[in-house]
């Protein structure tokens, strides 16, 4: 008997493929493991690269051939190296009993895939077949015993020679073969599933190591591309960072040494050496009676107007070797140093003199003294300037030194701040390239490109990384509504019209692939959400609004506009069904899904929120969440919640596993959730209803995103009675913000705030782990 290995259950595309747990150690177990992946890795490289393939051919237009692709992939013996398919037909040929088919199943395996395999593993696979027939022969024993006989019948030439037969003849004239010691083992489940988890590794470690296509490496490639471009990312954003640290660095450096002369400023960087020097030019200075003290180390724009600019410097060198520039020794000064200030100078260089000691502790000692004298002048002489009115020049370069102050000051205040925060903005930058209010703003799924559109039905398609560049633009003749990036491939997008159509663009093609239409009497699609594993979309199509007091493009669907959910297939661009709306039909305005598609969560203009299952295709509950429509609605990061934003201003968490059940609550202001108004020129103002995204959460789902007046701000979610606290205000705008979006890259994230004004502000930032 074949060695057992373990049982698990995997589900795969509506068919059911059951593996026995048993006794088994931890390498059958990994083994087993192992396999499933492999198979399913296999399958989905197969299934990737035959969609590949059917696109080009239709991209050349190659219908002819496609029709051929299609025909014998359907007739595919191989399953498109899908084990647990072939597995399923085996099993389809024993419980109909077709030995003839299962037979000529069995050769043609063995013709395609098991000649080419080495001499050694002849006795596994004539071990597999032989355990195949005695699998056929214990199921026609157990549901129709005359196909017993009949396989006998037909078999008997060829099994009468083998020994592992031998016994086998007598079994169909064994009253009871179930309760005899030498059939009784083949007549437990616990056989049977150990041949069937035997025969499905030994194919799936087949299709693994045989040797593949390169074109079936596509997924791996695309992986690796993507792994080293998030790389890249990642370090891109710690080169922001360390920028970032290193200019607050430099704002302390600039606190401490602010508008100090050079000499002071880079008075610790010098050496024994370069000290002599300037100690030996300082003394040379002071003993030169035609130029002021401070003249020696002040900058040139710091010296008063009105004295003439002296000649360059002596170098350190001249000054050492008791040199002076003949410059310098022309130069006629008009306000000579004072008195006082002479005195004090000449203490300084005699009580440097007269210093006992090392000369190393005399220089010291010396550099010390110089400091505090410096210091203590300064001041008084920047106050004697601002004193003399008659110094309009002094006066400005004074109040510039505030204001400077004031700003680095500021500065430093800021960067304190912004060290205990959990966001850091290392950057904001602003995509313009729209005329009109911006209706929705979406990243998609791999973070590197973006699409947006505005009020005028334009769509740009834009990257970020390394530059901001614009990719494609989207013209229409009629209408936009809304838009989706797809999930798979991350390149096309959805875009909906309000004369009911769908279109599938290629944003790197630069063209339009499919365009669907749905009801003529729901024209305007409010609503696309692309299912996460890319087979599918959810569309929101709502009848023509009536008019209403707020002159406005395109309103959104009240209470009374009918509308319908629809799901489409991407694949064949086909309609699925549409989905029971109770009570309805009713205009849906959001719509969202969670990670892997099995729920779907929508706000509807009734102000109702229902969540549906995907897998039955049926709601699965319904409640009452907001006085007046839902705006935009969203599933937390744990998916046990969701969170939605209604027209009364609240912000609402729901569990999803006790229906109408609020979690939190919190309450947002008419900046956050609109309707949005700008106001213009003689008293017009331009009002627009949501229409994207009102909020989104970081990669952790503590912090959320929403829309003001003049930017997007972060909170921190917290208890209800507690409320939203605010962390971060990301600004920029001069017009209210409208629809955002996070996009989320390890550590470091990307939020996307556009406004009525068409501009876009992108803002990176930089989360600070506790």
């Amino acid at each position: 008997m074949l060695k057992p290995h373990v049982y698990i259950q995997k589900q795969t595309k509506g068919s059911f493929f059951t593996l026995l747990l048993m006794n088994l150690d931890l390498g059958d177990i990994t083994c087993c493991f192992v396999c499933l992946c492999a198979d399913v890795i296999m399958s989905s490289a197969v299934e990737r690269t035959d969609d590949l393939v059917r696109e080009y051919l239709m991209y050349r237009g190659f219908t002819s051939t496609l029709k051929h692709l299609d025909s014998e992939i359907k007739a595919d013996k191989e399953k498109g190296f899908r084990v647990d398919k072939i597995i399923d037909q085996l099993q389809h040929f024993i419980q109909n009993f077709d030995l003839v088919g299962l037979r000529d199943y069995w050769s043609y395996l063995d013709r395609r895939l098991f000649s080419r395999l080495e001499d050694v593993y002849r006795p596994t696979v004539s071990k597999l077949r032989t355990s195949l027939y005695r699998f056929y022969i214990i199921y026609t024993v157990q549901k129709n015993p005359e196909k017993t006989q009949e396989f006998f019948q037909k078999q008997a030439l060829e099994l009468q020679g083998q020994a592992e037969w031998r016994d086998w003849f007598v079994l169909p004239f064994i009253p009871a073969p179930e309760q005899n010691p030498t059939f009784s083992p083949y007549f437990s489940r616990q056989w049977a599933d150990t041949f069937l988890v035997s025969l499905h590794n030994f194919l799936s470690v087949l299709f693994q190591c045989s040797p593949q296509p390169v074109l079936l490496s596509y997924d791996a490639e695309v992986q690796r591309i993507t792994c080293v471009q998030e790389e890249n990312e990642q370090l891109r954003q710690m080169l922001f960072a360390l920028q970032g640290e290193s200019r607050v660095k430099k704002d302390e450096e600039m606190m401490v040494h602010h508008k100090l002369p050079p000499y002071f400023q880079h008075m610790d960087r010098l050496g024994d050496t370069e000290l002599d020097l300037v100690s030996s030019q300082r003394n040379v200075n002071m003993t030169t009676p035609s130029r002021n003290f401070f003249s020696t180390f002040l900058p040139q724009a710091r010296r008063p107007p009105g004295k003439a600019s002296p000649a360059p410097q002596s170098s350190p060198t001249q000054a050492s070797l008791g040199r002076k520039d003949p410059g310098a020794q022309s130069v006629k000064v008009k306000d000579p140093l004072p008195a006082k200030d002479s005195k004090m100078a000449t203490v300084t260089t005699v009580t440097a003199e007269s210093a006992t000691g090392h000369p190393r502790q005399r220089r010291h000692h010396d550099h010390e003294k110089q400091r505090k004298e410096l210091f203590s002048k300064l001041p008084t002489q920047s106050s004697e300037k601002r004193a003399d009115g008659s110094d309009p020049d002094a006066q400005t370069e004074a109040l510039t030194d505030q204001t400077d102050s004031a700003n680095q000051m500021q500065g430093c205040e800021v960067g304190g701040a912004g060290a205990e925060q959990p966001f850091i903005k290392l950057s904001q930058e602003e995509y313009g390239e729209h005329h009109s209010s911006i209706m929705h703003c979406r990243v998609d799924c791999s973070g590197r490109r973006v699409a947006s559109l505005d009020v005028d039905g334009v769509v740009k398609v834009w990257a970020f990384n390394p530059i901001m560049q614009t990719k494609a633009t989207i013209m229409s003749k009629s209408p936009l509504l809304s838009l989706e990036w797809a999930a798979k491939p991350d390149r096309l997008l959805l875009l909906g019209s309000g004369v009911g159509t769908v279109r599938l663009y290629d944003t790197d093609a630069k063209k339009s692939l499919y365009e669907m239409s749905v009801d003529d009497a729901h024209p305007r699609i409010l609503s696309l959400a692309c299912s996460p594993n890319g087979t599918s979309f959810v569309c929101s199509a709502a009848a023509p609004s009536h008019p209403t007091a707020v002159t406005e493009s395109d309103t959104r669907g009240s209470a009374s506009v009918s509308g319908q959910l629809l799901l489409w297939d991407t694949k064949t661009v086909k309609q699925q069904l549409q989905f029971a709306l109770d009570p309805g039909p009713v205009a849906i305005n959001c719509t969202a899904f969670n990670h892997n598609g099995n729920l779907l969560v929508t706000g509807a203009a009734d102000g109702m929120i229902r969540l549906f299952d995907m897998q039955r295709y049926e709601s699965a509950l319904s409640w009452n969440a907001h006085d007046g429509e839902v705006y935009s609605v969203e599933f937390s990061s744990d998916e046990n919640t969701v969170f939605s934003i209604g027209e009364d201003g609240k912000f609402v968490q729901w569990n999803i596993h006790r229906c109408g059940v609020k979690q939190s609550e919190y309450s947002l202001s008419q900046d956050a959730v609109g309707p949005f108004v700008l106001s213009g020129y003689s008293g017009y103002k331009q009002v627009q209803v949501p229409h994207g995204r009102l909020f989104a959460f970081d990669s952790e789902g503590q912090h959320v995103l929403t829309c003001s007046s003049t930017g997007g701000i972060i909170y921190r979610l917290s208890q209800a009675d507690v409320g939203l606290e605010s962390v971060l205000s990301l600004g920029g705008h001069k017009a209210p913000v409208v629809t955002v979006d996070w996009c989320t890259a390890m550590d470091c994230g990307t939020c996307l705030t556009a406004s009525m004004d068409g501009k876009i502000k992108l803002n990176t930032l930089l989360a600070q782990k506790p």
